[in-house]
């Protein structure tokens, strides 16, 4: 064969591979409103930079007639390329073949970009879209699986893993993105569940739609297993590409630091103001932190679990750091179970990949109850005191309002190691508010008065003689463990001027295998 022939073969090739399933398929994954894997990788990278490796791969397998049944890239789209200029490499799942079912090729693909992005110290974006593991195959399918999950377990806290999910994600299939940093889904079009709508049927007797099991809000709002729910496939890639502006390549690396044109030293006069008189008075944690970001932008993460707690990335003067909020608008900005998970997974992602650590507290203690003790708050609260006490990346905690009993050690407090810590002259730091207070103190005293009138009199007069002593940052300052009051219109530059003066911070843990966090 002539070396032209040669040529036009090897083109050829490429053109069937680019077709995956075939045209009919890809007609019929564009009839629901998605895309192909290749489409999905055009829209993440930069124009043109798309490296693609193992188009040619073929599954091996003969049993059920798949030996009459081969596609070149065998259902998945893997290479390399460069988002806003930084490599990233990439797999996308092809649905249009045998419904982006895992096969013992198709996991050797994803393992071997894997591979590549730890020797490079890249981050490693999975675009799923799959019917689960290859049934013809088996055990070879399954040990597939297991193959994706060790080095997804290896690359957890060196390299960012990032997880996107634009259809069906079920049975094994769910647990890589479950290993890896952050998931998004797209509404109506995807879904995650370890067992299906039949089996549920089957084993329980329930009745229930793919959407309620395992649809897109059912994980944002209601498991928490997803970060990020985008309305459409192009808004849950733009998501990632944004996600990707805060983070580094890689555990040794610092985050992109980028140009600001907002002064370090803007005043928000508006914030002087933020905290109502009355202490029972919700108010917007987020209002503050668009207050004192750059350009008033920040990308939350998991917005619609946990609302009581707010965590997002955001910068200072061009850095990228991870806040964490207590969120007065919603419960009070109590601490639960969930609120507490969900921070103490944030902070270890930061921590792990050199982000700071900005904390604003309004916390008026842990959520009680019987419910919230039978599901182990105290373990899960113990996992963001855990969190905090672990990092160490630099943190700034600034107390806004309440700080009360032990949600106020747990919450970044100097004990556990935070670096700067600031309040507002509306910080009321104490074991616990007032009334509670004065209830415990003077039971005994109140008790033994008759008259009504006298005995709320004494309250009022003892709650007053309380709030003067600790409804104030000034008693926690006195001890060192608050390193100032600062007005609340300088707290932008206050938090600058400490990530300034932390960059060159070193901390570190005793030598150990790893820690034993109470999961």
């Amino acid at each position: 064969m002539a070396i032209e022939d040669k040529i036009k073969q090897l083109v050829e090739n490429r053109e069937k591979a680019k077709l995956g399933g075939g045209q009919k398929r890809i007609d019929s994954q564009h009839a629901k409103g998605k895309f192909t894997a290749r489409e999905r990788i055009e829209l993440l990278l930069d124009e043109g930079s798309f490296e693609e490796y193992d188009m040619f791969v073929v599954h091996h397998s003969t049993d059920f007639g798949l030996d009459k049944q081969k596609y070149l890239s065998d259902g998945v789209v893997t290479g390399h390329g460069t988002i806003d200029g930084r490599v990233i490499y990439v797999f996308a799942q092809d649905f249009t073949v045998f419904g982006g079912s895992l096969s013992e090729t198709f996991a050797k693909k994803i393992c071997k970009v894997m591979d590549q992005a730890m020797k490079v110290g890249a981050p490693v974006i999975g675009l799923n879209d799959s019917g689960g593991a290859r049934i013809q195959e088996g055990v070879q399918s399954l040990a597939g699986y297991a193959e994706i999950f060790q080095r997804n377990i290896m690359a957890s806290g060196v390299i960012p893993q990032l997880s996107a999910i634009f259809g069906p994600c079920a049975g094994g299939a769910v647990y890589s993105p479950a290993l890896t940093d952050f998931i998004v889904m797209s509404e109506k079009s995807s879904y995650m569940f370890v067992t299906g709508p039949k089996v549920v049927k089957t084993v329980t007797g329930e009745d229930i739609t793919s959407e309620d099991l395992g649809g897109a809000m059912v994980h944002a709002s209601k498991s928490g297993v997803t970060h990020f729910v985008s309305e459409t496939e192009e808004e849950g890639i733009m998501l990632l590409r944004k996600l990707l502006t805060y983070l580094p390549q890689n555990n040794l690396e610092e985050p992109p630091v980028t140009f600001c044109d907002d002064p370090i030293d803007r005043l928000e006069d508006a914030l002087n103001n933020i905290i109502p008189e009355n202490p029972n008075k919700p108010y917007d944690i987020k209002d503050v932190i668009e207050m004192i970001v750059d350009r008033s932008e920040y990308l939350e993460v998991q917005r619609h679990y946990a609302p009581n707690i707010v965590t997002a990335f955001a910068k200072f003067n061009g850095m990228p750091v991870g806040i964490i909020g207590n969120q007065p608008n919603y419960l009070a900005g109590v601490l639960d179970i969930n609120a507490s998970r969900k921070a103490a997974r944030y902070i270890r992602f930061c921590d792990a990949f050199n982000i700071p650590i900005i904390t604003l507290v309004d916390v008026p203690g842990f959520l009680p109850g019987s419910i919230q003790e039978y599901g182990g708050i105290i373990i899960h609260g113990a996992k963001l005191l855990f969190a905090y006490g672990e990092a160490t990346v630099p943190k700034i905690t600034i107390t806004l309002r309440k700080s009360y009993g032990g949600a106020h050690d747990v919450m970044s407090s100097k004990q556990l190691r935070g670096d700067i810590n600031y309040a507002w002259p509306s910080a009321e730091i104490a074991v616990m508010g007032a009334q509670g207070a004065i209830e415990v103190l003077y039971n005994k005293d109140i008790s033994s008065i008759e008259n009504e009138d006298e005995k709320e009199k004494f309250a009022i007069k003892k709650e007053k003689e309380y709030k003067e002593k600790f409804a104030n940052p000034y008693q926690a300052a006195s001890y060192g463990f608050i390193d100032d009051i600062i007005e609340p219109r300088n707290t932008r530059f206050r938090i600058i001027r400490g990530l300034q003066t932390l960059a060159t911070k070193k901390d570190s843990n005793p030598p150990k295998k790893h820690s034993n966090i109470p999961l």
